[in-house]
């Protein structure tokens, strides 16, 4: 394995709250006006997203926070296990986020449960299986996933290891009211322990991916961890598959190099160079805390997640004969539909978050479930979307194709019916505007989009046209943010510039006077 060094320390190892935002404000991460807030009222309204609650460090996300959270949680694991099961507690490489990892196992030792603590940063997929494996009353994680520098997060996790579903985290929601933000009483160093999950999960993993095909393949594999959480998990697991590895960024810097701890084509620029350069076979990546993968083929082009997707639903089902539903979110390629098609499997639509993949996967086998944002799981795993399974699964499919994987891709397109080409929009749209749009697409759905007719309207996640053409219109606004979202699937890129162009214009006339 060759390892590229860092040119120079990390810009933060031993800093300060007040440096971490002076750097973050420098770099760009953050906005003057963020800092300023950061003195401000410690108000802040506690929501749960897709995939926990996220906030500004120092601001919103602030140890007083992250005790009522806690204490929130443990209302509810009151409820539902016994305190004979013990409840982990892990964190990624985010500033500070060890620290609010012990702040939270205090709290939990101070109301009498046991409580394991990762020995280091640590993946979201490997705690949720860890949180099964060892029978435990579930795990809080520390982590703002693929989000900048400045944020933090925290995601209760059951101990079936998947997202909690809306029935938790809304008993969660409703009991932050009457929870304290007190400090615990005491340490509790008795009841609190510390564990390494990693020998586990990989046992694990390998069960799940076919190491002597991958060793015969001898791939030369590029590897841009991202600062993340996935160092020394997925770097390990190719050296163990024989693959020659060249790994960059394998270290911990709380601002990720001035970027965005995201697998997307503007953080992977050295990866892709590098992949070039050697004439490697791929190059892999994750986000922060490794549950999203990125995929850089042959030639340098970074894959789509929806690409990666059918890539892999095709694999699954070809090569190592596996059978089961496919599940996808409503913004998901409808590629995957006609490859479900061709092959005799169900295909099931979600709202979008993997809390609902992971949902349909307790409920019945799942050959593939995953969504457009880069998250995947596959049958006989976790209903938790796992970066470091992705990115072995494609190095598998390339081992036992024996093909470049550009050709793959084109192959798995090709038989899906494709290509089929996807868009998506980001209106900054005040609540006002954003009522006005769902109003008038709820009361009068328009009966064509840029002359293609309307055949069906879907609402399980906002407003889903789908077009007679096959292709479709997803329109749904952030929860977060002032946007609305609107993601379009079309057959033809002239087809995709019509209906965005159309899209954009019928939604500025909607505008509230």
């Amino acid at each position: 394995m060759r390892l590229i060094q860092p040119h120079g320390r990390s810009l933060l190892k031993n800093s300060t709250a007040a440096s971490c935002l002076s750097l973050c404000l420098r770099v760009g991460l953050i906005g003057r006006e963020d800092v300023e807030k950061m003195s401000a009222s410690n108000s802040t309204e506690i929501k749960f997203g897709t995939d926990g609650w996220r906030g500004l460090i120092a601001r919103d996300f602030t140890f007083a926070n992250v005790r009522k959270v806690t204490r929130a949680i443990a209302s509810y694991l009151e409820t539902a296990y016994t305190k004979d099961r013990p409840v982990l507690v892990s964190y990624d490489t985010r500033f500070l986020a060890d620290e609010f990892a012990r702040t939270s196992a205090e709290v939990l030792a101070d109301l009498g449960w046991t409580v394991m603590v990762v020995d280091r940063d640590c993946p979201t997929p490997v705690i949720a299986y860890s949180a099964k494996h060892l029978n435990s009353a579930g795990a809080l994680m520390f982590t703002a996933s693929h989000n900048p520098a400045p944020y933090c997060g925290i995601k209760y996790i059951p101990d079936y290891a998947g997202p909690a579903t809306p029935e938790i985290t809304d008993t969660i929601v409703a009991n932050i009211a009457g929870a304290s933000d007190a400090p615990a009483k005491g340490n509790h160093n008795d009841k609190i322990s510390t564990f390494d999950p990693k020998p586990e999960y990989l046992k694990f993993l390998y069960t799940l991916i076919d190491v002597e095909r991958i060793r015969s393949a001898k791939l030369k594999v590029k590897y841009d961890a991202l600062y993340s959480t996935s160092r020394g998990y997925l770097d390990g697991v190719l050296e163990h598959c024989g693959c020659d590895v060249e790994s960059f960024h394998t270290y911990r810097d709380v601002l990720f190099g001035g970027g965005m701890p995201e697998p997307k084509g503007e953080q992977l620029v050295e990866l892709v160079e590098a992949v070039k350069k050697d004439s490697a076979d791929l190059g892999l990546a994750t986000d922060g805390d490794a549950d999203r993968f990125g995929i850089v083929d042959e030639l340098g082009n970074v894959l789509t997640p929806n690409t990666v997707l059918l890539l892999l639903a095709r694999h699954l089902v070809k090569n190592k004969g596996l059978t089961g539903a496919i599940v996808r979110t409503v913004a998901t390629t409808h590629l995957l539909d006609n490859l479900a098609a061709k092959y005799g499997l169900t295909i099931y639509e979600t709202a979008v978050g993997f809390k609902y993949i992971g949902e349909k996967m307790r409920e019945t086998a799942v050959l593939i479930g995953g969504e457009e944002s880069g998250g995947l799981s596959i049958l006989g795993h976790i209903p938790e979307k796992d970066g470091i399974l992705a990115d072995m699964l494609v190095a598998e499919a390339i081992a036992y194709e024996g093909k470049p994987l550009s050709q793959l891709v084109e192959e798995a397109i090709k038989e899906a019916d494709g290509p089929l080409f996807n868009k998506r929009l980001d209106l900054h749209l005040d609540d006002a505007h954003k009522t006005a749009v769902l109003d008038s697409f709820t009361k009068n759905p328009p009966t064509e989009i840029a002359g293609i007719g309307v055949k069906e309207i879907g609402r399980k996640d906002g407003i889903k046209l789908y077009l007679e053409d096959g292709g479709w219109v997803l329109l749904r606004p952030s929860g977060t943010e002032p946007l609305m979202r609107v993601y379009m699937e079309t057959n033809s890129l002239e087809k995709q510039t019509k209906v965005a162009e159309y899209m954009e214009k019928v939604i500025s006339h909607l505008e509230p006077a």
